[in-house]
């Protein structure tokens, strides 16, 4: 069976150009879900009752790929809850049609771009960290310490001086003295 799905963006928006096309792709009016929403949300409540209405060997049938999703991650997360259903996705203006070998490469294709897209974002912010600690950025929140009670607190366990009586004195809990003294090995090594 064929399930369709038609989405516009805004409500002054119309689905009939969509609509007419998914009738006439042979799928039946009953089993055709229309939704106003941005595609930026992921969670459409048509889209969901569209995909929830799908048996094995239904077919998700839209119009194009931007209306069932806005990025790659996206429309992969919608392509694997239908794979894993049983079902295929066919968009009636690009060449995804996970019916035949070559719709199934084209997503295939599409996650390995995916998937280059995130690492090429991880590397990027692994980058812009290390630029940012190197010009004195701190990561995190404010130390609910400050500068001078964790100089006095190193000093004091210099001194010899058991941590939690170091908490006691500097009115701090006994965690937060030893995640300083931690942090401070830690620089060390």
């Amino acid at each position: 069976m064929l399930i369709g799905y038609a989405r516009v963006s805004t409500y002054d928006q119309d689905t009939a150009m969509q609509r007419d096309a998914l009738l006439a792709a042979g799928v039946k009016l009953p089993n055709l879900y229309q939704e106003h929403a941005s595609g930026v949300r992921y969670d459409r409540p048509m889209l969901n009752m569209a995909i929830q209405r799908l048996q094995p060997d239904d077919t998700l049938v839209f119009w194009k790929l931007d209306r069932v999703a806005r990025s790659l991650n996206d429309l992969l997360r919608v392509i694997e809850r239908i794979d894993a259903m049983g079902a295929t996705v066919r968009s009636l203006t690009e060449p995804i049609d996970t019916t035949t070998s070559m719709g199934v490469f084209t997503i295939q294709m599409l996650g390995a771009f995916a998937e280059l897209e995130r690492s090429l974002i991880r590397e990027r912010c692994a980058a812009g960290r290390e630029a940012a600690m190197s010009r004195g950025v701190k990561f995190g929140r404010p130390s609910a310490m400050t500068p001078e009670q964790q100089q006095k607190a190193l000093d004091l366990r210099a001194e010899g001086m058991r941590p939690v009586h170091i908490a006691e004195l500097l009115d701090q809990p006994y965690w937060r003295i030893q995640d300083l003294f931690r942090r401070q090995k830690q620089r060390r090594i």
